[in-house]
Parts: structure tokens; C-alpha cells; sequence
């Protein structure tokens, strides 16, 4: 599988780049797929899986860039989740169209806790009806509750709040909370809530593993300790 929607969102922003991207890590030569270090990719690990669950990633101008960003995860299982880049002012027409033709059940995914009073919230996709769409805003806490505040066209949806029972796994990025969590571990409870269980343990043994040759690319890294470096630990 060499293409997704993520990965299409991603050459768009390099098109439109003035000057390269420099991410942290930007000297390590990295697979330009997966974004892992080179001798940590990941790409031939990869299997897609069918589900029912529908994903749309509404992401930060830079969020694709990011090797970081876990939620190109989600369409490296799910090939046809669908990933736009945040407009405030300039809703995806593709995926108004979708949600006009009324094929599935569009969820906003956010925290309870950050929503208006008056809008609909909901704990669980409703399982005997159209399947969900999962729309899901990628990005910094700061940047995702931006467009979560400043997305009108979202506004008439309901919202989908997911309650992980576990600490988050997550140690790419410093979270600002303890019940915060990334957009793969968060994707990944929602396909188990919805009745998609395969895809569901897919996903997170794909974040697991992602997770894992991340960290050990990372040159400060424990397992890339030199000797030298470890007496003095």
C-alpha cells in the first residue's frame, strides 16, 4: 500500500512549501512513507483492514509533516479514511457532499469537558444503524481546540467523547493532562466501541509497534545509549 489520503495531504503541503520543513530529528534520514528513521521503518509491516467505521482526519496545516503525527496511522489501516487540511473558513466540499447524501453517522470526536452545554454528546456510535464517521481534528491540543471552537460547519454534528480508562501510551509529544490522548489510541477505542474489534486491535498493535521504532530512532534513547554514556546513568 503505497497511498492514502494522509500521504496526498502531505506532497500537497510540500508542493506548497516555500522552504524546506524542518521537524524535530530533521538530520536523520528518514523513509519518506512512514516518516521513521530509515533502519526503524515500518512500511512492510503494514496491512490494511476492512471496517465498517469510516475516519476523516481535519488536520493542521502542519500535522502531516510530522513524524510524530499518529494519525496517518489510521488510514495505514484504513485506506479509505479521508484527511483534509483545517479551513475555518473553507469547509472539504468532498466531505460536505458526504455528509449530505446521509450514508453514515458523523461524530465529531472531542472531550466532553470542552463542549457547549446545548450540543449533543454522545458516548458510543449507535451500532444498529448507518455506520459512523468519525471526524477527527489532528493537531496540537492547542491547535485541535481551535478547530474545534472555530469550525461553524461542524457545529449542527454531535460529539463523540471517549473515556480511556488507561494512561495514555503516548510519550512522542509531552501531553498537557493525563486523560488526554492521542488521535490513534483514541481511533482505535472508537472502532472497538462501534463493534469493529479487528480493525480496532489492528490499529493499536500498528501504533504499539510505531510507537516502539519511533522512540528506539530517537538518538537520546535508551537503547542507543553508547557504553560510555550508560555508567554514568
Amino acid at each position: 500500500m503505497t497511498d492514502n489520503a494522509v500521504l496526498r495531504l502531505r506532497n500537497e503541503r510540500l508542493a506548497r512549501a516555500t522552504r524546506p520543513f524542518l521537524a524535530r530529528g530533521n538530520r536523520i534520514r528518514r523513509c519518506q512513507r512512514c516518516l521513521l528513521p530509515l533502519k526503524q521503518c515500518l512500511c512492510a509491516t503494514l496491512q490494511p483492514h476492512p471496517a465498517r467505521s469510516r475516519f476523516c482526519l481535519m488536520m493542521y496545516d502542519t500535522e502531516p509533516m510530522k513524524p510524530s503525527n499518529t494519525g496517518r496511522l489510521i488510514a495505514d489501516v484504513l485506506p479509505d479514511t479521508l484527511a483534509f487540511r483545517w479551513s475555518r473558513t473553507v469547509p472539504p466540499d468532498e466531505l460536505l457532499t458526504l455528509l449530505a447524501r446521509g450514508d453514515y453517522q458523523p461524530l465529531v470526536v472531542f472531550p466532553a469537558s470542552y463542549t457547549a452545554e446545548e450540543r449533543k454528546v454522545v458516548s458510543a456510535p449507535e451500532t444498529d444503524g448507518k455506520p459512523p464517521l468519525f471526524i477527527m481534528l489532528d493537531g496540537t491540543w492547542t491547535e485541535a481546540r481551535k478547530m474545534f471552537r472555530k469550525s461553524p460547519w461542524l457545529d449542527s454534528l454531535p460529539v463523540i467523547s471517549v473515556n480511556l480508562a488507561h494512561l495514555s501510551d503516548y510519550r512522542l509529544r509531552a501531553a498537557q493532562a493525563s486523560d488526554w490522548y492521542c488521535t490513534a489510541e483514541v481511533a482505535s477505542a472508537l472502532l472497538a466501541l462501534a463493534g469493529d474489534n479487528i480493525a480496532a486491535q489492528a490499529l493499536h498493535a500498528h501504533f504499539t509497534l510505531f510507537r516502539e521504532r519511533y522512540l528506539a530512532g530517537k538518538p537520546h534513547h535508551r537503547g542507543n545509549i553508547t557504553t560510555a554514556e550508560t555508567k554514568s546513568i
